[in-house]
């Protein structure tokens, strides 16, 4: 009753949790495009080498946003406005988990720390955006409606965390290693605190619109806070660590085209 493929079929059937789950992924996904598109625009001269795949990175997570959008259109739904308490991308931002939106929204030129801060940033948030479109890719690769969507979104994050892999392991060896240790263990704790947080704010929604008992709520709120303890105890390390990926220069060519799913 509670597996991970029960829980998101049930939420897919519905068109309000439907509707609400596209959003906050659409959401979401469009604020990583405009982040990753002003990071690109401010990146110093000594790493301009790096503002093509930080464009590519963007443009991704743009196309992402459009796919989801495009999910909802395909059902005849509207997105609703992310309610503030599941907006996984701006609680991080407000927990000082990558760069701030003043410096981004400033025209000042970012310096190679906050190149790192941004890369350790995408290493831990990757690393979850990954895992989770693992495990939909398990379940719902050959979904008629959502498959195509799935796995084109798998695939970029793969690349994503590779690319995050591989430019940390570039800095670490020109002596960055230190202040890389350092940032993606913050960034790991603080994230998944705000994983937590927002997973049980967006069960609880879900739990509303789906007409959920409340011992099932708490059994799903047990749940999250298991996972939580988990990772708060050794589970973060997965997020720190640093390895040459499989798939080297993962953004260094253009964005594909988004599928047509509506």
């Amino acid at each position: 009753m509670l597996s991970a493929k029960s829980l998101f079929q049930e939420i897919l059937d519905h068109d309000e949790s439907f509707r609400l789950f596209c959003s906050i992924a659409a959401s979401g996904e469009s604020q990583g495009g405009w982040e990753n598109a002003r990071i690109a625009a401010l990146v110093p001269d000594s790493e301009r080498h790096l503002a093509p795949k930080i464009t590519r990175h963007g443009a991704d997570e743009d196309k992402h946003g459009r796919i989801f959008n495009a999910l909802l259109k395909k059902r005849g739904l509207q997105p609703v406005d992310v309610p503030p308490e599941t907006d996984y991308t701006m609680l991080l931002e407000r927990h000082g988990i990558g760069l701030a939106h003043e410096k981004l929204k400033a025209d000042q030129p970012l310096t190679v720390r906050d190149v790192i801060t941004y890369l350790a940033h995408s290493r831990v948030t990757e690393q979850r955006a990954a895992e989770q479109m693992a495990m939909l890719l398990k379940h719902f690769a050959d979904h008629p409606d959502l498959g195509r969507a799935v796995r084109m979104i798998s695939a970029d994050e793969g690349n994503h965390l590779a690319y995050s892999h591989e430019e940390l392991l570039h800095y670490a060896a020109a002596g960055h290693a230190p202040y890389i240790r350092r940032t993606l263990r913050e960034c790991a704790h603080a994230e998944i605190r705000v994983h937590r947080d927002v997973s049980l704010a967006v069960m609880a929604r879900m739990g509303r619109i789906l007409g959920w008992s409340r011992a099932r709520s708490a059994l799903l709120a047990a749940g999250i806070h298991a996972v939580y303890a988990a990772e708060r105890a050794a589970g973060w390390r997965r997020m720190v660590t640093l390895r040459t990926p499989e798939r080297r220069d993962a953004l260094g060519g253009p964005a594909a085209a988004a599928p047509e799913v509506a």
